[in-house]
Formats: C-alpha cells, structure tokens, sequence
C-alpha cells in the first residue's frame, strides 16, 4: 500500500498535478471552496504559484484565482509521475 504525506497547495509548483484531500479550516471557507469545485479526489493544475501574492489553479475547466492565506488551508496529494 503507498504511503503519501499530505501538503499545502501553496507548496506545488507551477505546471504540478495534484489531487485534493481535504480543507484544514471552518465552514465558511469549507463552503466557498465547495462551490468553487474543492471535493475530494478533484484534480487540481497549479498555474501560477509565484512564492508571494494570489495563485492560480486549473479545477473543472476552470482557473480559480486563491490567497495565499486561503491555498494554506488546502491540503492535496502530489500526482506521481
């Protein structure tokens, strides 16, 4: 059975896949990132993560724009290559 570690979004690296686990936070932002596409299992294609300001994921077909503060809370699985 393979073993992973979960991470933050905000530690993937541009143009990195990653499949999404779960929030670490309250339900208020548990319920806007629901509506944004966050359910487990989703995949997720870090577009731009820059190291400071906002970043951009690819989720559904979509690019969603997140703070910093925010992708923190966002616990994924790195895919594996």
């Amino acid at each position: 059975m393979e073993r992973y570690t979960p991470l933050s979004l905000t530690q993937l690296k541009a143009g990195e896949k990653a499949a999404f686990i779960n929030l670490v936070g309250g339900r208020g932002i548990a319920g806007r990132l629901t509506s944004l596409g966050f359910t487990p299992g989703v995949e997720i294609t870090m577009t731009q993560n820059s190291g400071t300001g906002p970043l951009i994921v690819m989720l559904r077909g979509a690019r969603v724009a997140l703070g910093r503060r925010e992708a923190q809370k966002i616990m994924v699985q790195r895919e594996q290559s």
